[in-house]
């Protein structure tokens, strides 16, 4: 009963791939089925709703700069996740046990029945934003009309088979990705590239939301945009 149940599994699993345009993740980049290429940008957040009003309508406008000083169109995520505590409190616990003072023992346990008791009667939401940069692969004029062909009928192929033209494209996108983390910078706004691994875990976590919201994946929590150049 397990064997067929696991080969059930896997059919299913072939038939979903079917339908993702991933064909690969290497280097740091997406590699899309149409030969196209994504970086993916983890982005520091700034919490409006406290700036005063002056300070709200500048950020608006260095945002609206932003947006204008862009030859080429991005994509912005925002990921939304059930926070998992279960690390924190163990943490806590272990802390009261070593802890010798009666009163700071207390104070933790008390501080534990607090933090459980909130999780229980509304869940902890995490947010993280994302910038999605694409760079689509064309052939150059100096290519033959059956090179030209060739890259046309099959972009993937053509990627894959020349490692060169790969490097070149993937260098042209990371260009933008460095032009939009400087022009982040001018909004106060501090972004890092994903690497291939923690690309690997935050498209597992697009297509497996439910189990995600039960796993805590340490690349991607412990990115630290704080102190990102």
């Amino acid at each position: 009963m397990f064997g067929k149940k696991k080969s059930n599994q896997n059919k299913d699993s072939g038939q979903v791939q079917d339908y993702l345009e991933i064909a690969e993740i290497k280097d740091g980049v997406v590699v899309l089925k149409d030969g196209s290429l994504r970086s993916v940008l983890a982005v520091s957040s700034i919490n409006f709703d406290l700036k005063s009003t002056a300070e709200q309508e500048a950020i608006i406008v260095a945002f609206q700069r932003f947006l204008n000083a862009l030859d080429f169109s991005i994509q912005i995520v925002i990921s939304s996740r059930r926070y998992d505590i279960k690390p924190y409190i163990k943490k806590l616990r272990e802390r009261s046990y070593s802890e010798k003072n009666p009163l700071l023992k207390r104070q933790i346990f008390d501080y534990i029945d607090f933090v459980e008791s909130l999780v229980s009667t509304a869940d902890i939401i995490s947010k993280t934003f994302y910038l999605v940069v694409p760079f689509y692969m064309v052939a150059t004029e100096k290519a033959g009309f059956l090179e030209k062909l060739s890259i046309a009928m099959n972009p993937r192929k053509a990627i894959f088979e020349k490692r060169e033209l790969f490097e070149t494209s993937k260098n042209q996108l990371f260009q933008r990705v460095g032009e939009i983390r400087d022009l982040l910078r001018s909004i106060d706004l501090r972004a890092v590239p994903l690497n291939t691994e923690e690309l690997i875990e935050l498209y597992y976590n697009f297509y497996n939301p439910s189990e995600f919201d039960h796993i805590s994946l340490s690349s991607i929590d412990t990115i630290n945009l704080d102190k990102i150049g």
